[in-house]
């Protein structure tokens, strides 16, 4: 059988146009066609290759398409050949990072580089330098998870303590140590500024189109978020606090966040809580270390308080969820409390939705308890030497 010029033109456009399975079958259905020699007449006419034929003809009979594998082709992902590198490059730089303290960007801005990281990567966990890949292909994983290698000079610290680099040291040793222990679970607390409520520009778009004050008018009221967040989880608890925060309203949140979850961590024997040097929070306030001891022994927990540096408070894990929120609900007019909890449900984070309640019990500030009552909390807990005011472990004791 001849093939005209036409039919020519006309076969080898319209396999052009196809893709895989379906130019394969459509190649055999024409070489069926041509009878006898017809798979010679399509190599030499059409430049159809005889193997690519061969293929479609056998679809063709079985009614099943062949998986082309081109997957199995091609050099492989970095991490495909080491699984746990990017586990072990987030341990190593997640320490280092801190979030956007203004709010106004969800990246997080991290303070080593990526030549370092191959460095701590070869010492630390025993890679070998043949087995890493260069220190941009590093730096592009970097980016991936969403860190920012950048200097910004808005992230910069106002003032460092002498104790800094000592804090952040010991930090990592007991982050690493709670996360490697399987009875030892890990939260991250704080609070963000107070949200005023009212028709106030906020910045952002949204789709709809709203209209706010053009001037800060005096607010009828404010609601605090507060948030507890679990590291290994990447679960959010969010309470919306109406009364002023006090100790006694960090401990009662944190009691009460106990009682929703202890049933899904009945094997924890030990809380690590990362948080801020904050006034009502810190290790010499009374009333707080007066309130977390009672959690302790009611809970039977052994708490570790570990505490991040003055004016660091941005690298504690807690404020990368506030950057979230704030550029989540960023746009809208959260004239009541209502909608302010309603559009915190919506926020998701890591691909879940946070944990949102609202707190409307009213709390008395002022509250401490006199020297020899602490003086007694002091002989029940223990202080790192050196590091007294950032470390405090708490040992459950029966009631």
């Amino acid at each position: 059988m001849k093939l005209t010029e036409h039919a020519k033109s006309l076969y080898i456009k319209t396999a052009k146009k196809l893709k895989g399975t379906d130019k394969r079958q459509f190649m055999a259905s024409v070489v069926k066609g041509l009878g006898i020699g017809g798979q010679t007449l399509a190599e030499r006419e059409l430049g159809w290759n005889r193997r690519t034929i061969r293929k479609g003809m056998k679809e063709l009979k079985s009614g099943q398409p062949i998986v082309d594998g081109f997957k199995r082709s091609g050099r492989k992902r970095v991490e495909t050949k080491l699984p746990n590198l990017l586990k072990d490059i987030k341990s190593l730089v997640d320490p280092h990072s801190q979030t956007d303290p203004s709010f106004k960007s969800t990246r997080l801005y991290t303070r080593i580089t990526a030549n370092e990281v191959r460095r701590q990567l070869i010492e630390q966990f025993g890679y070998s330098d043949e087995e890493l890949p260069t220190a941009e292909t590093i730096r592009r994983r970097l980016n991936d998870l969403g860190y920012t290698l950048k200097r910004v000079l808005k992230t910069k610290p106002v003032k460092r303590i002498p104790e800094t680099s000592a804090i952040f040291e010991q930090l990592g040793q007991v982050n690493t140590a709670a996360d490697n222990n399987p009875n030892t679970l890990r939260i991250s607390i704080d609070a963000k500024a107070s949200v005023q409520i009212g028709e106030f520009d906020r910045g952002g778009k949204t789709r709809m189109p709203t209209i706010a004050l053009d001037h800060d008018f005096s607010t009828q009221s404010t609601v605090i978020p507060y948030g507890i967040f679990l590291p290994e989880y990447n679960e959010l608890f969010l309470f919306f606090v109406t009364s002023k925060l006090t100790a006694d309203c960090i401990v009662d949140l944190l009691e009460s966040w106990w009682q929703t979850v202890k049933h899904r961590f009945s094997h924890i024997q030990k809380l690590v809580i990362n948080q801020d040097n904050g006034p009502e929070n810190h290790s010499r306030r009374t009333q707080f270390m007066k309130r977390i001891l009672d959690f302790s022994r009611e809970s039977q927990l052994t708490l570790q308080l570990a505490y991040y540096p003055p004016y660091h408070s941005k690298y504690n894990p807690i404020e990368r969820c506030f950057g979230w929120l704030e550029k989540h609900w960023n746009g809208s007019l959260l004239d009541n409390i209502e909608t302010v909890v309603n559009s915190a449900k919506t926020l998701t984070f890591k691909d879940k939705n946070p944990v949102v309640t609202l707190v409307e019990t009213i709390y008395s500030t002022g509250v401490t308890i006199n020297k020899l009552a602490m003086a007694e909390i002091e002989t029940q807990i223990n202080r790192l030497p050196n590091l007294h005011k950032w470390f405090v472990e708490i040992f459950a004791k029966p009631t």
